[in-house]
């Protein structure tokens, strides 16, 4: 029960860290949130596996170093750290005997057939792919000093996109497993 807690915390701090960035009449806030996201990965490492224990301790502690400069310009990099450690997971899978995406399709069909072990692989790299095209759009976005338009893809655009591809990819997905039914 914890554990969805604080994943919805992390979840909502998230989502609401480039929209406060963008609303945020009072610094002080913009200097607070990364540390609350700090403590919230922090506790989160104490409830998770050893593999993911070291993830979340490691996503505390970059989020420490954020907080601790004081420093809203390196703020504007986390969007850009957590794809980046989602494109190393999902990207690293594929030379790995099961890819990410595989990976949670057996928690669902542990028998997957071989043109569904296929259809993951593709889906895997098509992540990859969403997690490039946003940390490149964002780094843009810093590099240009476009924090406003930083702002509304980090906080808006890039969520809709990967809700767009995790819809589209589920449509597509029925049209597969009927056709290798």
């Amino acid at each position: 029960m914890i554990n969805v807690f604080i994943n919805l915390l992390l979840t909502l701090t998230g989502i609401a860290y480039p929209i406060i960035w963008l609303f945020a009449d009072n610094q002080q806030m913009l200097f607070h949130l990364p540390w609350i996201m700090a403590v919230l990965w922090a506790v989160k490492g104490c409830f998770q596996q050893q593999g993911q224990r070291y993830f979340a301790w490691s996503m505390a502690l970059i989020l420490a170093v954020v907080a601790f400069t004081r420093s809203i310009e390196t703020m504007f990099w986390y969007p850009i750290i957590i794809n980046g450690l989602m494109l190393s997971l999902f990207g690293s899978s594929l030379w790995s005997e099961q890819t990410v995406v595989e990976r949670l399709a057996r928690l669902q069909t542990p028998d997957l057939n071989e043109a569904g072990v296929r259809y993951t692989r593709k889906v895997t790299q098509l992540w990859c792919g969403v997690f490039i095209v946003n940390i490149l759009i964002t780094g843009m976005a810093i590099w240009l000093k476009y924090y406003d338009f930083w702002a509304l893809y980090t906080g808006v655009i890039s969520y809709c996109v990967i809700g767009v591809v995790m819809a589209g990819e589920w449509l597509v997905r029925q049209k597969v497993k009927q056709h290798y039914e």
